[in-house]
C-alpha cells in the first residue's frame, strides 16, 4: 500500500519537471531562431516622366523699340525679316523741332552764364549781394541742365539695334506722326542664338516640372531632326489669357540651321516627380506599416543580421508602390517580406 502511494507522489513531480523542461527549451527556440525575411537593396532615385508639350519659338530679349521724343519719322531704313547688328541705325525722325530745342536751351545757357560773370564782378565791389550772386549762378546750373536735356533727346530721335538679330515687326511707315514711347519695331536677338521654346502646360504638369530638365525639341520644318533642351524656367502663376501655366525650354548644342520667332516646335520633357533635389526611394507597399497620413514604419537592416523599425515620410502612392522622401538616408536594406512577425531588434534570416 505505501509502496503504491510512493508511485502516485513521485509521477506528477516527474510530469512537472518534464512539462518544465519542454517550456524552457521552447523559451530558447523563441529567443534563438531567425525569423526569415526578404529584402531589397535601397538606391535613391528620381521618378521621371515624359510630358509632351508644344509651343512657339522666341529669345529672351525680344523689345520693342521706341522715339524718346515725338515727331515725325524721316526715314525707315530696314523691313521686316532684316538681319540687323547691335547699334545699327533704323529709323530717324525730322529733326527741325528737335535741333531748335537744343539751339534754344545753348543759348539760354550762354546767356546764364554771361550774366553770372557779370554778377561776380559786380559782387566784387560790392553791388550785388551775396544772395543775388547765389541766385545767378543757381540760373546758369539749370540753363545747362535743360541743355543736357536737349542733347539727350537729340540722341534718342533716332532708334538704333540693341543685339545683333532680327527686326521682327515695322508698326510705322515714313512721314507718321509718332509720341514719345510709340512702339516703331520689334526686333530680337537671334543673332546669338538663344532660342526658346515657349509652352503652356497643366496644373499637374507644372508639379512635375523643375529647372534644368532635359527636353528632346523638335520642328515641323525639319521632320526626324531632334535637338536637345533645358527647362530654364516656369511660370509662377497662371496666364489670365491661355488659364494654364507656362514654362521656357532654351535649345543647348546644336541649333537649327533655320529658325523664326513665332515657328511651332514640340517637346518631351523629362520631368521628375521629386520634390526635392535629394531624390526619393520607391518601395512596395507591403512594407509600410502603421501608415497614417504623410508618415508610416518600415523595418530595415544593415547588418543583415537584425531587424530596426523607422519612421518614414510618405509622399505618394501609385498602384502597389509607396514614394518615401525622408527616413532611409542612413539605411542599407529594406525588410519587404515577413515584416509582421517583427519587433525591435529581432533576428532575421535573409531568403531569396
Amino acid at each position: 500500500m505505501k509502496k503504491i502511494a510512493f508511485i502516485i507522489l513521485v509521477f506528477p513531480s516527474m510530469v512537472f519537471l518534464a512539462a518544465c523542461g519542454h517550456k524552457k527549451e521552447a523559451a530558447n527556440v523563441v529567443a534563438t531562431d531567425a525569423i526569415p525575411v526578404k529584402i531589397m537593396a535601397l538606391n535613391k532615385q528620381n521618378d521621371t516622366t515624359s510630358i509632351a508639350v508644344s509651343g512657339q519659338f522666341t529669345t529672351d530679349d525680344e523689345v520693342y523699340l521706341s522715339f524718346k521724343t515725338g515727331g515725325i519719322i524721316n526715314h525707315i531704313y530696314v523691313k521686316e525679316g532684316d538681319a540687323v547688328k547691335k547699334g545699327q541705325r533704323l529709323a530717324t525722325l525730322n529733326l527741325t523741332e528737335i535741333n531748335a530745342q537744343v539751339d534754344q536751351a545753348k543759348l539760354a545757357y550762354e546767356k546764364a552764364t554771361r550774366d553770372y560773370q557779370r554778377t561776380q564782378s559786380l559782387y566784387k565791389d560790392s553791388v550785388y549781394t551775396l544772395e543775388q550772386l547765389q541766385n545767378s549762378k543757381t540760373t546758369v546750373d539749370l540753363a545747362r541742365q535743360q541743355l543736357n536735356t536737349a542733347e539727350f533727346n537729340l540722341t534718342y530721335s533716332e532708334i538704333r539695334a540693341t543685339a545683333n538679330g532680327f527686326v521682327l515687326h515695322k508698326m510705322v511707315s515714313e512721314g507718321q506722326l509718332v509720341n514719345s514711347g510709340t512702339p516703331v519695331f520689334q526686333t530680337n536677338g537671334a543673332g546669338a542664338g538663344n532660342w526658346i521654346l515657349k509652352v503652356g502646360i497643366s496644373d499637374k504638369e507644372w508639379a512635375a516640372i523643375h529647372a534644368n530638365d532635359k527636353a528632346i525639341i523638335s520642328l515641323e520644318s525639319m521632320p526626324g531632326k531632334s535637338f536637345e533642351g533645358k527647362v530654364v524656367r516656369k511660370t509662377e502663376g497662371v496666364d489670365a489669357a491661355t488659364g494654364s501655366f507656362g514654362a521656357d525650354i532654351q535649345l543647348i548644342g546644336e541649333k537649327p540651321s533655320s529658325l523664326g520667332a513665332g515657328m511651332f516646335g514640340r517637346a518631351i520633357i523629362l520631368g521628375s516627380t521629386t520634390s526635392a533635389n535629394d531624390g526619393e526611394w520607391v518601395i512596395p507597399y507591403d512594407a509600410l506599416l502603421d501608415g497614417d497620413n504623410n508618415a508610416g514604419y518600415v523595418f530595415i537592416t544593415n547588418d543583415n543580421k537584425t531587424a530596426t523599425k523607422i519612421r518614414v515620410t510618405v509622399a505618394g502612392i501609385k498602384k502597389d508602390q509607396v514614394i518615401i522622401t525622408d527616413g532611409l538616408q542612413s539605411a542599407k536594406a529594406l525588410i519587404i517580406s515577413g515584416g509582421a512577425y517583427l519587433t525591435e531588434n529581432s533576428p532575421i534570416k535573409i531568403i531569396q
